[in-house]
């Protein structure tokens, strides 16, 4: 299914905490992840985690079997985008025990969906992501994904840019009430001519206004490259206000390496600037989707250390001259 399906006016994706809504600890931490492969045998683990988008992968089959494809492919984190809307207290409770068997956390998942561009839409907003706060505790989840919405009709840009850091100041501190993280997504003027936030340049300076660490970016590569391009800069500008990226390739929604972004650059950059949060593919693989979704890890994970690496030899010299 594609996320577009699923979005009217905005989407958003929120995730629970241990410090207010009981989730353990270690339910909520990223897991490390060793990769096995010749290349990066040596490697005590890649410098960031890594997670699969649900929606993405084996539509057909129920949420467990999708979840062992994932554990096949090594992964240990997914983020869903409403697959539990329908489940009772028994299904969340078969969920979390196979999400437990598998060692697979859910770092992120969707699930509010009103315009944070719209004055109109921000009480209900602010309301829909506190009813949301049960469904991110069912699902041991501290993280909410937000789209922005659609523009508003007789709103310029920049009253609708004031109207977003308004609402995100307002839901920044819910969520540090809550202990929970709001991420805003950037979507690409192909897929919605009608979204707000088309620019992640945009989405960055909404961030920094808003200044609360509890609210970040979505850094979608793919979207940003068919926006705007200039990846790689804007990481190194903003990479204080990344709590997540999200990986496919141009054009297609393809697994790395199949368009025009040269991810190993992104993922090595990445490394060199001590990004340790979680990279998730958000891909369709073009042949087998468990060999797609290891290749496109081993190559995050090989490339992000090097970058780490060169990274640690830079800081080294800069002592050494100092």
């Amino acid at each position: 299914m594609q996320r577009r399906e699923f979005f009217g006016a905005c989407a958003g994706a929120a995730l629970t905490s241990s410090a207010s809504l009981g989730t353990p600890i270690s339910r909520l931490a990223p897991p490390t992840v060793h990769i096995a492969s010749a290349e990066s045998s040596s490697q005590a683990a890649p410098p960031f985690h890594f997670s699969v988008m649900l929606w993405t992968v084996y539509p057909k089959l129920p949420f467990a079997g999708r979840l062992e494809k994932i554990a096949e492919a090594g992964y240990h984190s997914v983020e869903l985008v409403g697959e539990y809307k329908d489940w009772s207290k028994s299904d969340y409770a078969a969920a979390r025990q196979k999400l437990h068997q598998l060692n697979i956390t859910v770092d992120g998942t969707a699930g509010v969906w009103h315009a944070i561009a719209d004055p109109a839409d921000r009480d209900p907003f602010l309301q829909a992501v506190r009813d949301f706060l049960p469904t991110m505790k069912e699902l041991e989840t501290s993280c909410l994904i937000l789209q922005t919405g659609n523009k508003v009709p007789g709103l310029t840009q920049e009253q609708m840019h004031s109207n977003a850091i308004e609402t995100l100041k307002r839901a920044g501190d819910l969520a540090a009430q809550n202990n929970i993280e709001l991420l805003i997504e950037n979507i690409d003027p192909e897929e919605n001519p009608k979204y707000f936030l088309t620019s992640s340049a945009e989405g960055f300076e909404i961030i920094r206004s808003v200044n609360n660490p509890h609210v970040k970016l979505l850094y979608d590569f793919f979207h940003e490259q068919i926006a705007e391009g200039n990846l790689i800069a804007k990481l190194e500008k903003n990479i204080d206000l990344v709590g997540l990226v999200h990986v496919a390739d141009v054009p297609g929604r393809h697994e790395p390496g199949t368009g025009e972004i040269h991810y190993e650059s992104i993922f090595r950059k990445l490394g060199q600037l001590n990004y340790q949060r979680y990279v998730a593919m958000e891909f369709m693989a073009t042949g087998d989707t468990v060999a797609a979704l290891r290749a496109a890890r081993e190559m995050a994970a090989i490339a992000g250390s090097s970058g780490k690496k060169l990274s640690s030899q830079i800081t080294r010299s800069t002592y050494a001259t100092a």
